[in-house]
């Protein structure tokens, strides 16, 4: 059986995050923008702050840095494995 799309498998992670407690059926138009960041960063750092403009332009509430930064580095561990399988 083919494992899922890792689009599929970013989506899936992030709709499964409540960061600001609004309900995990808040944040699809994040979540796009997020799954589209993760393509161009390799840098957790830089990840985990695109997440949090990206969320806090949308909310205009604040997400702590370091909650960014342990979403990007899931999200760049399933973009790594995706790459690291291919022969």
């Amino acid at each position: 059986m083919e494992k899922p799309s890792i689009n599929v498998r970013l989506m899936e992670n992030l709709l499964q995050w409540d960061p600001l407690g609004y309900g995990t059926d808040a944040y699809d138009t994040e979540c796009v923008d997020v799954v589209q960041a993760v393509h161009e960063l390799d840098n957790p750092i830089s990840l985990a702050n695109k997440i949090q403009q990206i969320y806090e332009f949308s909310f205009e509430e604040y997400i702590p840095l370091p909650t960014c930064k342990m979403k990007a580095l899931e999200l760049l561990a399933i973009k790594n494995e995706d790459t690291s399988c291919s022969i």
